[in-house]
């Protein structure tokens, strides 16, 4: 048994130990092309998670891992089969109602770990600024190796069932990746500059924008990149969670 893993815990266990921060993992179910499950964003949520805390822990922070959410933002992967989508609105009310349990617990500090790009939290960490209850911050994981992707993978391009996922999966969930079946990923552009420099934004229907819901070529994905990758973000987000968990929270938190 770890010492973060709630799921795991007894009674017993969980009255014998005080935690500062709880970490809460959200994947979705959703197609990552022929190559990747339906489950990678979850696998990713709770695999990555699961090292973070444990590297943390083993750094002096009193961190607890939640069991992940399982469902995410899928609107517009719906074309595709057995894509598993649920309103942002859903998932809002979820994490609302666990950070009041938190609360209720004791737990001053909240962390969201995000393994979906469909999922938006920005604008409910705005909301609960003010609210009575825990701190909360939110990682979204791959943007913790937007600085050094290109250093350990052949072609970093593309955001979905890409290099990055195809070699992070390779280290997590192995037996589940088939690189063999995996396409180019090529996707088409739109007929409007103004949305492929950026500066309009629209949400990307699947089915027109890629081929097998793959954005990016993963088929020189490695479990070494994998690795090391994952190396990378637990490092910087177990310093980061293990720095929070120390904190005193006063009047000019998180200052």
């Amino acid at each position: 048994m770890s010492k973060w893993r709630l799921a795991e815990m007894t009674l017993a266990d969980v009255r014998e130990t005080s935690w500062q921060v709880a970490v809460l993992p959200i994947g979705a179910c959703e197609p990552h092309g022929f190559h990747l499950p339906y489950g990678t964003d979850i696998y990713e949520a709770e695999g990555i998670a699961d090292r973070i805390c444990g590297e943390a822990t083993a750094r002096g922070g009193q961190v607890v891992l939640l069991p992940t959410l399982p469902y995410g933002v899928d609107a517009n992967q719906m074309s595709f089969p057995l894509a598993m989508d649920v309103r942002q609105d859903t998932l809002n009310c979820l994490i609302r109602d666990l950070y009041q349990t938190l609360r209720q617990h004791g737990i001053p500090k909240m962390v969201i770990f995000n393994s979906h790009g469909g999922n938006d939290f920005k604008p409910l960490l705005r909301e609960l600024t003010n609210v009575d209850g825990p701190f909360l911050s939110l990682v979204n994981w791959w943007q913790a190796l937007a600085d050094v992707t290109e250093d350990h993978l052949v072609n970093a391009s593309g955001d979905h069932a890409n290099e990055l996922e195809a070699a992070v999966m390779l280290e997590l969930q192995p037996d589940l990746v088939h690189l063999d079946r995996a396409s180019d990923g090529a996707t088409q552009k739109t007929r409007f500059e103004e949305i492929e420099n950026g500066w309009v934004s629209i949400s990307r229907p699947w089915e027109k924008y890629t081929v097998d819901s793959t954005a990016g070529d993963p088929r020189q994905a490695t479990k070494e990149s994998g690795q090391a990758l994952i190396e990378i973000i637990v490092d910087r987000i177990a310093g980061y969670i293990a720095k929070l968990s120390a904190a005193d929270i006063d009047g000019a938190f998180p200052y």
